[in-house]
């Protein structure tokens, strides 16, 4: 009988086999998967954007927070299940390193393509919900302007253990994902660790990368001038801090810690 997942050993040595991807795998191919993995995460911002723009006012905060987080959770099954280079999933590819099954040059490569790609995707994704004018006025438009004002406003520092707290959970997310042998495991793997990072109240990068950009692009369309809400404050207050503290979520808390309880010193793939 075929195994229905994998323990937590085989999947780090999964995870380090997949990461040797990078080493043959053409530019052009991981800047088309990043700019799908940014079209992916998007389509569940922009749902739980709609989702939880009157949850609260009826059903409560705390339940509100959970519905949002449901279903954003689409985002990361799609990069999962349909495949997308994602950068903060990819901050696991330090553990393909660590085994020295990857230069390290290739993950700052991999990584400069990947984000810059989750980058344009999400801009691009932003850009066609405005367009739409789905979202032209009401109580979406506001619920959206909110979140990308708030978002700009964050201290570096609450910004950054934030940023980390995400990034542990997503990283944790994509683990039990590749332990998991079928859709139904896959999709559950990525919906409990998704959800609570999105309820929490955590930041991810590339979810802020289409979060505030949409409210960017609606202040602009609406002629609003938002006390913190700039191109600037998206970048510098939010998207630096936010990207710092997912990259050590992701790298030390699952990719360093599962390699050196798992993989340290077994020598396997050299």
């Amino acid at each position: 009988m075929e195994k229905r997942f994998l323990t937590p050993a085989e999947t780090a040595e999964a995870i380090a086999r997949n990461g040797q991807r990078v080493l043959t795998q053409p530019l052009s191919r991981t800047l088309v998967l990043s700019l799908l993995a940014g079209f992916y995460i998007a389509f569940g911002a922009e749902l739980a954007t709609l989702v939880t723009s009157d949850a609260a006012k009826h059903l409560g905060l705390g339940v509100s927070r959970l519905l949002g987080g449901s279903v954003f959770s689409l985002g990361l099954m799609l990069v999962v299940i349909c495949g997308a280079e994602l950068f903060t999933g990819n901050s696991l590819l330090t553990k393909t390193a660590l085994h020295g099954q990857l230069p390290w040059g290739k993950i700052a490569e991999n990584w400069t393509i990947v984000i810059f790609g989750n980058l344009a995707g999400s801009l691009f994704f932003a850009w066609l919900m405005v367009q739409s004018e789905l979202w032209q006025t009401g109580q979406v438009a506001d619920h959206a302007l909110t979140i990308a004002q708030a978002k700009c406003q964050l201290p570096f520092g609450v910004a950054l253990v934030r940023g980390i707290l995400c990034n542990w959970l997503v990283c944790l997310a994509v683990f039990m994902a590749t332990a998991a042998r079928d859709i139904p495991g896959k999709i559950l793997a990525c919906y409990m660790p998704i959800m609570a990072f999105v309820a929490s109240g955590f930041e991810h990068s590339v979810a802020n990368m289409y979060f505030i950009p949409t409210g960017l692009l609606l202040e602009n369309r609406l002629g609003l001038d938002l006390p913190g809400l700039d191109w600037s404050s998206f970048f510098i207050t939010n998207l630096v801090p936010v990207t710092l503290g997912n990259i050590i979520g992701g790298v030390v808390f699952v990719g360093f810690a599962y390699w050196f309880v798992h993989l340290k010193g077994t020598g396997a793939g050299r």
